[in-house]
């Protein structure tokens, strides 16, 4: 097969989404619609990509040197139309770009959800040699380009404001997608003409030049209109995240995955599960998640960039948040307990049987087997021995001001509620903090530390009383 060169236009300006935001940089499934796209045309391994912009170009620009694509092997690059005079002329700006040798894939950067075996479909139907046409039938063809045919061949495609009432009943449309030889292509693109009633240099206008020098003209029809549909307003970007949704619910549960109820799960990013897993309604799962055998996740959760082993339960309201580098991502290890109502920011690492109860955050902190931080606590740059018991209402305190520091709780510690341990510090393993106490030195394995006010009670004493008026 002849190299691939992948077109995207992304010069757009989306007026029907009524937003200061480029169309193409509007999120679906937490991820912008464009970068559905590249991702998708990444994975067909083409020579190059080629994203023409327009409307706020230097923000889709932007997010496209961001993207890990921008740094591979393929070469990604942007091309401006300006002004924007159709989709003929955006192609056109393109050309220069694109070497006579291979077959270029035209792709739209609203179009999210094309899937990449459609795509090697098509490009296998272009063969190195054919004009190939991805084409849909639409229940409601209003506003597309209507493919026009004689018997099977595929003679021309009409814009909906072109076409008359006869072509307009045609339920075949055309998707926005296409593969061409790109000698070809470019020949065909020097004679578009804007002869039409919106003065625009329509790309659909190849397909009759095609026909008329003997090319061969070849429509690769999808039956799942879901890959083909665009996003023009933002009711077709909600309809289009329900439907996505909706895939990846009937894919987990296909999978054996227990979900209350699938319409009332989002996942923005990857979950990966094991057997016998259980979500409850209302979940959102971003970045990697992956959930082993038999883990619970509760109502109303946000579970981010993390990793929770066998048999761990996330009790409902929690929030656990890793953070995008592995480093930092979240582990909650077999049989823990979270929840409800916690909250684990990125680098927590908690061992197995560990217990992070109601209002306790955890942050950068390694809590060993069977530690437990029940109520009301927040535990930020430590090190957790096995067993230990952390009170209500004690934090470490980590921050000096400019930098951060560390605080180590040896195994089998008790803290009593509403302690403060100063870091740096280190309590010693076996030993006590007594409640309400202010550490902020080392203490000595086993001993029991107390640092606090000594208690005054003063009797008969009188409040303030208010002065009358």
């Amino acid at each position: 097969m002849a190299s691939v060169d992948v077109v995207i236009m992304a010069a757009g300006k989306g007026t029907r989404m009524k937003s200061s935001i480029p169309k193409v940089l509007h999120r679906l499934a937490g991820r912008a619609l464009l970068g559905h796209v590249v991702d998708t045309a990444t994975r067909l391994a083409p020579r190059n990509i080629i994203v023409i912009t327009g409307h706020q170009a230097e923000d889709v620009e932007g997010f496209i040197r961001a993207q890990p694509a921008a740094q591979s092997a393929s070469a990604l690059q942007c091309v401006r139309q300006q002004p924007q005079l159709g989709t003929g002329h955006a192609v056109q700006q393109a050309a220069p770009h694109l070497p006579e040798d291979g077959v270029t894939l035209i792709l739209n950067g609203d179009v999210p959800l094309i899937q990449q075996n459609t795509l090697q479909a098509l490009l296998a139907d272009c063969a190195g040699t054919r004009l190939a046409l991805l084409t849909v039938d639409m229940p409601d063809p209003s506003g597309y380009g209507r493919i026009v045919r004689e018997g099977d061949a595929v003679q021309r495609i009409v814009e909906h404001k072109d076409a008359t009432a006869a072509q307009r009943a045609i339920r075949e449309i055309y998707t926005g997608v296409m593969a061409v030889p790109s000698a070809r292509l470019k020949h065909w693109l020097s004679r578009l003409s804007n002869d039409n009633s919106q003065g625009e240099y329509y790309l659909t206008d190849i397909v009759q030049m095609a026909v008329a020098d003997g090319a061969t003209v070849v429509a690769t029809k999808t039956a799942d209109k879901v890959q083909v549909d665009g996003v023009n307003s933002p009711v077709q970007l909600a309809e289009l995240e329900r439907a996505w949704q909706q895939r990846n619910a009937t894919r987990l549960l296909e999978q054996g995955v227990r979900l209350a109820d699938p319409a009332r799960i989002d996942v923005r990013g990857t979950l990966q599960c094991a057997a016998d897993v259980e979500i409850d309604i209302n979940c959102v799962f971003e970045g990697q998640v992956t959930l082993g055998e038999g883990v619970r996740i509760g109502a109303h959760c946000v579970v981010a960039n993390a990793h929770i082993a066998a048999g761990a339960v996330v009790q409902p309201f929690c929030h656990i948040e890793g953070g995008k580098a592995a480093a930092e991502h979240v582990q909650v290890g077999a049989g823990a307990i979270i929840g409800p109502f916690a909250r684990l920011r990125p680098g927590a690492q908690l061992a197995e049987e560990v217990h992070i109860g109601n209002f306790v955050e955890v942050k950068n902190s390694t809590l060993a087997r069977g530690a437990k931080a029940n109520h009301l606590a927040y535990l930020g740059d430590a090190t957790v021995g096995e067993r230990v018991n952390y009170g209500a209402g004690s934090i470490t305190a980590n921050y000096d001001g400019a930098n951060k520091h560390r605080t180590v709780i040896g195994d089998d510690v008790h803290v009593g509620s509403n302690c403060v341990l100063i870091a740096p510090v280190t309590v010693g393993a076996g030993g006590t903090v007594g409640g309400g106490s202010t550490i902020t030195k080392d203490t000595e394995p086993g001993a029991l530390s107390v640092a606090r006010g000594r208690q005054i009670s003063i009797p008969n004493w009188k409040r303030p009383a208010k002065k009358a008026p």
